[in-house]
């Protein structure tokens, strides 16, 4: 049977009460293959089938029984004892691939992908079943949420949170495209795919619920950023600004996205510079 088979097999016994954090050791090996199989990369949450972005329902479900059916443990790090279903992950062989973590406070959460050349400053987090590409910059104080699949040779910048989407195992989880830049601060939520080579601005909230306005196709786009855009954040009327309680008008956020100008790639060019 494969990893695949076993997995929607312990999700139907799950979902029908015939299996519980009681479960046997047998059930367990499996959710240990599984949790192997997310670190060497050969799974995934999400992949890209035909130009679009799809979730591996099973491998969802998965991450789910790792919380379902482990019971609350507890475990050392360093002088630190904590109480959690799984262990932190091992980075022995960061080094090998060429990766860094830097001391008190990279955390990187068992069932993570951490791929060659990455650099983790801390404190930062990466939850289960995420994916952090080759050559990725994980700055201070930023958070890679669960399942979340972020790709090659992009930059995090400090304090930007990527969430994580778990539930319903359905909808894809967020998505970082291969040399992404955010700035600092940003957030991105909700299963929004940012395309690849995009350049956002510090301290802007990418969601499904807020439109963008794409200025190179002229047309107001949710859930996505194209590929190859700079991208902020800007004010917009909204509805309730006709409201007695306001006085001037009300806003709501935007996202404005337009060609990347080459003093910005100059600029990325430029940090790539620090990274050597």
């Amino acid at each position: 049977m494969s990893l695949q088979s076993e997995i929607e097999t312990l999700w139907a016994e799950y979902q029908d009460g015939e299996i519980d954090a009681e479960t046997s050791m047998e059930d367990l090996t499996v959710l240990a293959d599984f949790v192997d199989a997310l670190e060497d990369d050969e799974i995934r949450a999400a992949e890209k089938s035909g130009g679009e972005w799809e979730a591996n329902e099973w491998v969802k479900q998965g991450v789910l029984l790792n919380f379902g059916l482990r019971q609350i443990s507890e475990y050392e790090y360093g002088d630190v004892t904590y109480n959690d279903v799984l262990p932190l992950a091992d980075s022995d062989d960061y080094g090998r691939r060429g990766s860094r973590n830097t001391p008190n406070g990279t955390v990187v959460r068992r069932g993570a992908n951490i791929g060659s050349d990455v650099i983790m400053m801390s404190p930062s987090f990466v939850n289960i079943g995420a994916r952090v590409g080759d050559g990725t910059l994980v700055d201070s104080c930023d958070t890679v949420g669960s399942c979340a699949q972020v790709g090659d040779n992009v930059k995090l910048g400090a304090n930007t949170l990527v969430g994580g989407v778990l539930e319903p195992v359905e909808d894809a989880p967020v998505i970082i495209e291969d040399g992404v830049s955010l700035g600092a601060g940003c957030r991105v939520t909700s299963g929004f795919i940012v395309g690849e080579n995009s350049v956002v601005g510090e301290n802007t909230l990418l969601t499904p619920r807020i439109p963008v306005y794409d200025l190179v196709e002229e047309e107001i786009i949710y859930g996505e950023l194209p590929p190859e855009r700079r991208a902020f954040i800007r004010y917009v009327e909204s509805s309730v600004g006709d409201h007695d309680l306001f006085e001037g008008g009300a806003y709501k956020p935007a996202v404005v996205a337009t060609d990347i100008e080459q003093k910005t790639l100059e600029g990325t060019e430029r940090e790539d510079a620090l990274r050597e």
